[in-house]
């Protein structure tokens, strides 16, 4: 069932957007070569209930960390663990953040060492992956339709020559509604025909997250039943916020330092 947000949950969903901004620029300042991902799982959790939050995906589903580090061509929901990283490295980083009954969801990708530490085409990934997601990003105003913020992001990664993780062998990866539960209805693919789908209305809250590969669009899940990993091998990016749909158009409840909160 999709639920439209009181401003009551809006300004709690804003407030857990605050936190998890947060600890995404902490995050994004520690990594580094020779460290190992299960350091910033610790680090990320730490600083999450610092600020009077819970770890959102800690237990959900059964998942056992506060954060999802998928590395190279882990597209996403990668195992942190004793696996240190190396300079040229792409780290995708996905967590949440639990503040009174309600989520929100981010994801950040960074070159480890630095944009300087991985050839040109890495770094186009990277940047075309978060293009996309404000690209979508930008079709969350009202009266317009779900689908034209799938389009939107498919549109980019096409433009780009790049793989559009979307559906395959009948399973999808995409994006969500989010409030009260982690994952709501609806479904926010990665590739769709704009004008069709959802009337996009107040109040609606959408996780957004493209993810895209320098190779194919196929993956596969790992036998830890949680790692999903390009098909071919090809490397990865993953980008996501948690955007509520607002009369003067898309608010950015995860925005980072830097990053516009409101689009007009």
């Amino acid at each position: 069932m999709v639920t439209r947000k009181s401003p009551q949950e809006l300004a709690v969903m804003a407030a857990a957007g605050r936190v998890l901004a947060d600890v995404h620029q902490v995050l994004a300042e520690a990594v580094r070569p020779g460290l190992a991902t299960a350091e910033l799982d610790r680090l990320a959790e730490a600083e999450i209930r610092r600020r009077g939050g819970l770890p959102a995906f800690k237990g959900l589903y059964g998942y056992p960390h506060t954060i999802m580090t998928s590395v190279n061509d882990r597209i996403v929901h990668g195992l942190p663990g004793p696996r240190t990283l190396r300079a040229g490295d792409v780290l995708s980083i996905d967590t949440g953040v639990l503040l009174e009954d309600h989520y929100t969801d981010a994801a950040c990708t960074w070159i480890v060492g630095g944009p300087e530490a991985a050839p040109p085409a890495v770094r186009d990934l990277v940047d075309a992956t978060r293009r996309a997601l404000w690209a979508g990003i930008a079709q969350l105003r009202v009266g317009g339709r779900i689908g034209d913020v799938s389009a939107a992001i498919a549109a980019v990664g096409d433009a780009g020559g790049y793989g559009v993780v979307a559906d395959h062998d009948g399973n999808e990866l995409g994006g969500h509604g989010i409030g009260r539960r982690l994952h709501e209805d609806p479904m926010v693919r990665n590739r769709g025909r704009a004008g069709r789908g959802l009337r996009l209305r107040p109040g609606l809250v959408f996780a957004i997250e493209p993810m895209f590969t320098l190779g194919g669009t196929g993956w596969r899940t790992l036998a830890d039943g949680w790692t999903v990993v390009s098909a071919d091998g090809s490397l990865a990016a993953h980008w996501e916020h948690t955007v509520a749909v607002a009369e003067d158009g898309p608010r950015v409840l995860t925005a980072l330092p830097g990053e516009a909160a409101a689009t007009a």
